[in-house]
């Protein structure tokens, strides 16, 4: 057997991996073990279980998904152990890149290797490997993992291997089972049904109250004889406030019950706000259990104490670290109960305010799951900031971290190509030198004032770093162009780029005349759209500066119009008419004018401008042909000619050479371009000359199972798939809606142009030559209740009716499940869905 699949199995012999992991399927290939061990999580992992202590768990990030600087930071505290606690030589171990790109697995092994055969694991009695049996030579089988690597996504499926915390639920289980709890029986009457979901409720909320009763009596009081109060508060979080809260809900919840259970919905309704004290405990729960075993493992009197609190709680039967866990689980499972409940309630005259009932409960599991995550972003860019010299801003001003990594950079203005180690943020990119282990600063990029565009030439070199793309200032200001290693990673950036933009930025920031802008509320405040929470403890969602009203990203489109209009500007009626302007590209209203009204414009308008200081970003005018005003970027217009009439010099688009393009398909007849586009993903699109038409191009997306066809109109100059949105080149009107969904036109086609057909095929071709190919197993489908918008590439926007398949459940707990809609895989909230055939 081959050394990697021995390796394989000795992981899983110590409880790193799950038995039924890939890694032992007949399909395996090395690289499944190489993609579930790059971002270090595992291997720490492996030291803690090996010998708990020698490992700070607090030095581990457990989620580093796309940021190479995290993954890296987890190996080398991998290292770092293994040479000061394990006694491995620095010539028995490897470089943190020999794992990361990959470069030299035979090394990773190898070291795996010494730490079976080291005493401490030994002891555990877990066979070493390699055995006897082992082939002599497994080089060969290394060589293609560094171009897997490069084509391969951490965070896409690698959290899917590891182990569940089912041992955790049994626990819940255990401690707040009901001995009296009847089973639903055949024959039972819905009203049956329906007391049995009443009592459960009832019953496991008197045995959860006395759990957090044990816990205050028998634990808490006894340990702050030996524990400092920082100490007692980083073990026990705000445990005295929940137990106040659930005194009085588990009342509430006994007085409904004996007047027959029908106000116990409004109870939970009640209850809401008092509940969002979670938040801070469940956000705390790591950093609670790493101080907990960091002082059992450092202090013999402490862990005496803890023994002798542990046999006066239920005969021993649960450690400490057990019961800290329970109040996390049970406020995750009040929106199952409710579900239950209101199965067994469909003639019940309180129906409807249990629906509600069950909508603020998994709304509050959201919110609880949410400030969870935010903690854990924070603590990522904490880490970004203390690794970055010379930076005099807070890193959490910008938003949450998108992707970090090695890109060349070059200045348009100086033309030199460095190289770069680039912090990808949703409000701008920073741009450092690697120092070693730090990173000095270079530049900081504000999104907001900039627009990315693709450079399609460069992709004609298959040579590594030469698949690039722009960023260009709105006003011609300072650009830049980044090169990427390959034309997937290049892909990627530019995904992630876009979400960022769109964070920043959102398509419906001025919907009904508001102005909002992403923003982060002190308090917990409820969308004014959908009346749910603004989830979590960081940029939440988004604030009207004009009416201060908040929203979720999703809800934008159907926010209640704003009630606060601008008053007129004084200075405004004295303002005459100033020199004339033509627009020189297209104007949409985005980015928009803080605080003032858009005035959108296509190509070649001529504007009146009513005020202008050249120092400005903005300036205000109003359109010669409608009588329209209001504000626009500077850097749109241009001095128009004496004679008022814009100059006329632009090519036609079929005097343009477009075959440089990945969207180009040129002369293609429509069942050609059928057969190709169906074998692809949804969004896939190509464009495709139409000669013997009379509009010459077409656009041919496939989307959901359909391959739609779009024609291009050109007409004065102009072209269009619709009178409403006109543009100057072919290659604006592609760029324009790969950022806009083609709905403004198609209201059916809820879709941008996502994957130009030629990217897709290259990808697709190496894909299947040299990668091992995940094909998911579908376990269920739900249909989307909310629309939901994604934040980052990770999660997956819905609009309401999508039908979902879901791919796993694994990360119910937090409150996400993976599955595929429109095309597109990605994490999306489990309580967003309803899922069918489950009752």
């Amino acid at each position: 057997m081959e050394q990697w699949r021995q390796c394989g199995r000795w992981l899983i012999d110590c409880k790193v991996l799950p038995p039924n992991h890939r890694v032992v399927w007949p399909s395996a290939v090395v690289f499944d073990l190489a993609q579930a061990l790059r971002d270090g999580v595992l291997l720490c992992q492996l030291l803690h279980n090996l010998s708990p202590g020698s490992i700070d768990l607090k030095d581990i990030n457990f989620r580093p998904q796309m940021s190479q600087f995290l993954c890296l930071k987890n190996i080398r505290t991998f290292l770092k152990v293994c040479h000061d606690k394990f006694g491995l030589r620095n010539s028995e171990l490897f470089d943190p890149f020999d794992l990361f790109d990959v470069r030299d697995f035979g090394k990773v092994i190898s070291a795996v290797s010494r730490l079976s055969l080291h005493s401490i694991a030994q002891n555990k009695g877990i066979r070493p490997f390699p055995s006897e049996e082992t082939a002599e030579n497994d080089d060969d089988v290394y060589r293609s993992l560094e171009e897997l690597a490069d084509e391969h996504d951490l965070g896409e499926d690698i959290y899917d291997c590891v182990p569940c915390e089912d041992e955790g639920d049994d626990i819940y289980e255990d401690i707040i089972k009901v001995e009296v709890q009847q089973p639903m029986k055949m024959g039972m009457t819905e009203d049956d049904k329906r007391n049995c979901c009443l009592l459960e409720i009832q019953e496991t909320e008197a045995k959860y109250y006395r759990t957090l009763e044990d816990i205050e009596k028998n634990y808490m009081s006894p340990l702050r004889l030996v524990l400092s109060p920082g100490d007692m508060a980083a073990i026990f979080t705000n445990l005295e406030e929940l137990i106040k809260v659930h005194h009085s809900f588990l009342r509430a919840i006994d007085l409904s019950m004996m007047a027959g259970g029908s106000t116990l919905a409004k109870v939970f309704l009640d209850f809401k706000e008092r509940l969002l004290i979670y938040g801070e405990y469940c956000s705390h729960m790591e950093h609670a259990q790493n101080t907990l075993n960091q002082l059992l493992a450092g202090r013999e009197d402490f862990r005496q104490k803890v023994e002798e609190c542990t046999l006066k709680v239920q005969d021993g039967k649960f450690k400490l670290q057990d019961l800290l866990v329970v109040p996390m689980q049970r406020v995750l499972k009040y929106h199952l109960l409710l579900k239950e409940l209101l199965s067994h309630s469909t003639d019940r005259p309180e129906r409807q305010q249990l629906k509600e009932a069950l909508e603020a409960m998994q709304d509050l599991a959201m919110y609880i799951n949410e400030v969870k995550r935010d903690k854990e972003t924070l603590k990522k860019i904490s880490e970004f900031q203390s690794s970055i010299e010379n930076l005099q801003v807070k890193l959490e001003e910008f938003g949450r971290p998108k992707i970090d990594g090695e890109l060349k950079v070059r200045s348009i203005v100086n033309h030199t190509k460095q190289d770069r180690y680039l912090f990808l943020f949703d409000k701008v990119v920073i741009v450092c030198k690697r120092k070693g282990y730090s990173y000095e600063l270079k530049e900081i990029i504000e999104l907001l004032f900039h627009k990315m565009t693709d450079d399609p030439m460069n992709n004609k070199d298959i040579k590594k770093w030469s698949y690039g793309f722009y960023l260009i200032h709105l006003q011609g200001k300072q650009g830049f162009q980044f090169f990427c290693k390959t034309e997937d990673m290049k892909r990627k950036w530019m995904e992630q780029f876009e979400m960022a933009m769109s964070n920043i930025k959102p398509d419906k920031a001025n919907a009904n005349h508001h102005s909002f802008q992403m923003y982060t509320f002190d308090k917990t405040t409820n969308c004014k759209a959908c009346k749910m929470f603004l989830r979590g403890t960081f940029y939440q969602g988004y604030l009207c500066t004009k009416c201060g009203v908040g929203a979720h990203k999703e809800c934008l489109e159907v926010m209640p119009p704003c009630k606060i209009t601008f008053p007129a500007d004084p200075d405004a009626s004295g303002a005459g008419p100033g020199p004339k302007m033509v627009a020189v590209q297209n104007y949409h209203g985005n980015p928009a004018p803080p605080g003032k009204p858009v005035l959108t414009f296509q190509t070649g308008d001529v504007m009146e401008l009513l005020r202008g200081d050249p120092e400005s970003q903005w300036w205000e005018g109003r359109l010669v042909q409608t009588r329209k005003s209001g504000y626009f970027p500077s850097s749109s217009v241009k001095p128009c000619p004496v004679d008022g009439r814009p100059p006329i010099s632009r090519p036609l688009s079929r005097e343009i050479d477009y075959t440089a393009y990945p969207w180009f398909a040129g002369n293609m007849e429509r069942q050609q371009t059928d057969n190709l586009l169906k074998a692809h993903a949804s969004g896939t699109y190509l464009v495709r000359e139409r000669p013997a038409e009379a509009e010459r191009f077409a656009i041919s997306i496939k989307f959901n199972d359909e391959v739609k066809h779009i024609k291009v109109v050109e007409k004065d100059s102009w072209i269009h798939i619709t009178e409403a949105k006109k543009f100057e080149s072919l290659l604006e009107l592609v760029e324009y809606y790969q950022c806009h969904s083609l709905k403004e036109s198609f209201k059916q086609l809820d879709t941008t142009l996502k994957y130009p057909y030629k990217s897709r095929e290259r990808v697709a071709c190496r894909a299947s030559s040299r990668s091992p190919v995940f094909t998911p197993r579908v376990i269920g489908t739900a249909v989307a209740r909310y629309n939901f918008a994604a934040r980052d590439m990770r999660e997956l926007s819905l609009r309401e009716g999508d039908v979902v398949k879901i791919y796993s459940r694994i990360g119910g707990d937090q409150g996400w499940w993976k599955g595929e809609a429109n095309g597109r895989i990605g994490w999306f909230p489990s309580t967003y869905v309803e899922e069918e055939g489950v009752q």
